[in-house]
């Protein structure tokens, strides 16, 4: 078991020590950009200015109100989405009659951008938390519901079979053997659907404020001639929570789902 781990732990640190190299060379290269005044530093503040605005704004309790916020529209939503693409997906992907007679609603739904329902959702729901939460609902709900048809479907015929030869009923063949090997499936566009949720809610309170949020925030601030600054370090402290988020969903994918890609590499 020893010696099985030190080749993972090997690895993961590897990534970690890529990554933290890609970074770095990413914040130096920003900062030299601006320093040499390849872009004009009113358009582009330099990557250290940035970076101790970031320290200053984690700490204050208007920006985390705003974080707050965000996350509870994301929280919120990707639950909705979740609660109700995994039923759907189990039911579309258990019956092609169910599947056929959804799929012209599906596709005519499905490519519809969140962003240009806004104006709808302030219409028929008004600003506020409400009408974030339906949105982010909304994009949320594709990647996790069709991982479910997709992971529903990909269950070994001979494993029903077998199932069934031991006395199996329908429900419990689908509890027990088909939802068990799609939820690796299920897992991945939940994880898809959280980066998607997180760009959605900002996006969302950018364009139509509706709350405390991150974008709401960035949008009261870019009215107010406050330093650039301010709103580069926003998107900063954004992206590291979108990072956060995967990572953590990463860990789990790993610690629970890791039987998966054994099974699958030894197919």
């Amino acid at each position: 078991m020893a010696s099985l781990s030190r080749p993972v732990l090997g690895r993961r640190s590897t990534r970690i020590l890529r990554g933290s190299i890609g970074a770095g060379a990413f914040f130096i290269l920003a900062e030299l950009v601006t320093r040499a005044e390849l872009v004009n530093p009113t358009y582009l503040p330099p990557a250290s200015s940035v970076l101790g605005t970031t320290a200053s704004i984690i700490v204050d309790d208007g920006f985390l109100d705003g974080v707050r916020g965000t996350l509870t529209a994301w929280a919120i939503g990707m639950a909705i989405a979740i609660v109700i693409a995994v039923p759907l997906g189990v039911i579309l992907g258990s019956s092609w009659r169910s599947f056929l007679a959804a799929t012209t609603a599906i596709e005519f739904l499905r490519p519809i951008p969140s962003v240009a329902l806004i104006p709808l959702a302030i219409l028929l729901i008004g600003r506020g938390l409400e009408m974030r939460v339906v949105l982010i609902a909304y994009a949320s709900l594709w990647p996790i519901l069709f991982n479910t048809i997709y992971g529903i479907r990909d269950v070994d015929p001979l494993a029903k079979e077998t199932a069934r030869a031991f006395g199996f009923s329908r429900t419990a063949i689908l509890r027990k053997v088909s939802l068990r090997w799609a939820l690796p499936f299920i897992y991945t566009g939940v994880r898809i659907s959280a980066a998607i949720a997180l760009i959605l809610a900002i996006s969302t309170e950018l364009i139509a404020g509706g709350g405390p949020g991150i974008g709401t925030w960035m949008l009261e601030h870019s009215e107010t001639g406050v330093p650039r600054e301010l709103l580069f370090a926003a998107i900063v402290v954004a992206g590291l929570i979108g990072l956060l988020i995967n990572s953590a969903m990463g860990i789990g994918e790993r610690r629970f789902f890791s039987w998966h890609q054994r099974v699958r590499g030894s197919a």
